[in-house]
């Protein structure tokens, strides 16, 4: 049995079984208690073997970090950290541990030791609780789409388009790369590589969703996605993963409506579900962590436009590090200024000024702002962007020209404009962003079990 059914037992004197990995050891030549744990739940199994039964060079060999089978009796515990504990009949050691290398021993270890050991983090508290939640959290997202009649759409990982026209792309070639071949000006002839073409790892599914949405009505992508930003911060990873619903006939309120929903959704599912790994995030790393889980459930969240926030941030007299002005793109500080400060509740900003967003969100009359759309949470700023998106094709070919994109890389997204064209919004969620904010944790390198980052992959 896993031990997270063994610590909710009450078949006192039942004959069980259980397997894992040694946290600790403690005793004396009379007896010893074993905390076992095998990644179902945060709590251990306490196993107490009485040494006469038991060759004593075999429980020796049994250290922290050792992997063992213990069969016995389940019994009552007298010890107020747990109410049963298992009374070894027999002992089997799968694996050992030398205690001299193994890194993990009972003591305090830095997060950023851990992550140069990514390979056996798994097995402590913390990333135990983070990745039984990543994945409690990824199940809860096909159950919300499939329960709200959405189908899940496989876009492409390998790509020929920019999505988000940011140029910052892992290149994808089985061409040699000390002698490519090359055009008569010097460049590398991609008509010779394994596509034809030059093609690039996806920094985003929403293009390619956008063409399900425009048949199955509704669609959502959840896929790694890569970006090549030399970016060594907390918040930035080489590799991610992106939730990315689009819908037909969905207009920006609606758009927004979803996002609302959807972000309640998760994390009342994680404060259901999740409830003994969050006490315990919570009492390891934020205090308010809870707090702030429920801070989202109860409150409506507050739409304001992006010129009415520009307003009340110049308004408030915070001395900000970044400058406000009609025109910029809102910073974090200015975000958790609206959320935790002003409105005291998640926000929801629309239309953003053209200039700062991308070609396909749709045109306001204005001539200056587009139907954008971001969702900002305490704590980490925005955590959604999405908009609806522009169905009118002269509108949409206008800004592909404005902003000089690659019109014959991009036939294909036209053509949805061309044939059938209807109203449709999507959004994106960070699956990473979102996890930061679920978990508490600090970095968003530990949120992921193997982290991608500049100058790193190991693992």
């Amino acid at each position: 049995m896993r031990i997270k059914e063994l610590l909710s037992s009450r078949d006192f004197g039942a004959d069980v079984e259980a397997k894992g990995w040694v946290r600790t050891k403690r005793g004396n030549k009379n007896i010893a208690f074993i905390a076992l744990n095998d990644g179902s739940i945060i709590h251990n199994i306490q196993v107490v073997i009485e040494m006469e039964k038991f060759d004593e060079e075999l429980v020796k060999k049994v250290t922290t970090g050792s992997c063992i089978a213990v069969t016995g009796k389940l019994v009552e515990s007298p010890g107020k950290e747990q109410h049963v504990e298992i009374h070894a009949g027999s002992l089997k050691l799968y694996g050992t541990a030398d205690p001299e290398t193994y890194p993990l021993q009972k003591k305090g270890h830095t997060l950023e030791f851990l992550r140069e050991i990514a390979h056996l983090r798994p097995r402590t508290n913390t990333f135990g609780a983070v990745l039984r939640i990543r994945h409690a959290m990824s199940f809860a997202i096909h159950k919300y789409f499939n329960d709200h009649g959405f189908y899940y759409l496989h876009t492409p990982i390998i790509t020929g388009s920019d999505a988000e026209g940011a140029g910052e792309m892992f290149r994808v070639t089985t061409l040699d790369a000390k002698n490519p071949p090359l055009l008569e000006d010097g460049t590398i002839d991609y008509s010779e590589d394994f596509f034809g073409r030059q093609t690039n790892l996806t920094v985003s599914g929403q293009l390619e969703g956008e063409l399900g949405a425009m048949a199955l009505s509704n669609i959502y992508t959840f896929g790694p996605t890569f970006r090549a930003e030399n970016s060594n911060t907390p918040r930035h990873l080489a590799e991610f993963w992106m939730i990315e619903p689009e819908m037909a006939f969905y207009e920006i309120n609606d758009n927004m409506n979803l996002a609302e929903d959807f972000l309640k959704y998760l994390i009342r599912y994680a404060l259901d579900n999740c409830r003994d790994d969050l006490v315990f995030l919570s009492e390891m790393y934020d205090k308010e962590l809870i707090d702030r889980l429920n801070f989202i459930i109860d409150n409506h969240f507050e739409r304001i436009t992006y010129t009415r926030g520009i307003e009340i941030l110049e308004q408030s007299g915070e001395k900000f590090e970044f400058s406000v002005s009609w025109g910029v793109d809102l910073q974090t500080e200015h975000e958790r200024y609206l959320v935790e400060k002003h409105f005291k509740k998640p926000v929801i900003v629309t239309d953003y000024p053209k200039a700062i967003k991308a070609f396909y969100m749709k045109q306001n009359d204005d001539g200056k702002t587009v139907r954008g759309m971001d969702v900002l949470f305490p704590k980490i700023g925005e955590i959604i962007g999405g908009s609806q998106r522009e169905e009118d094709l002269e509108k949409l070919n206008n800004r592909i020209k404005e902003l000089k994109l690659p019109e014959k890389e991009l036939w294909w997204y036209i053509d949805t404009r061309r044939f059938g064209s209807a109203p449709h919004s999507g959004f994106g969620l960070g699956f990473e962003r979102l996890l930061l904010f679920v978990t508490g944790m600090g970095n968003i390198r530990d949120v992921i079990p193997f982290p991608r980052f500049p100058k790193n992959a190991d693992f």
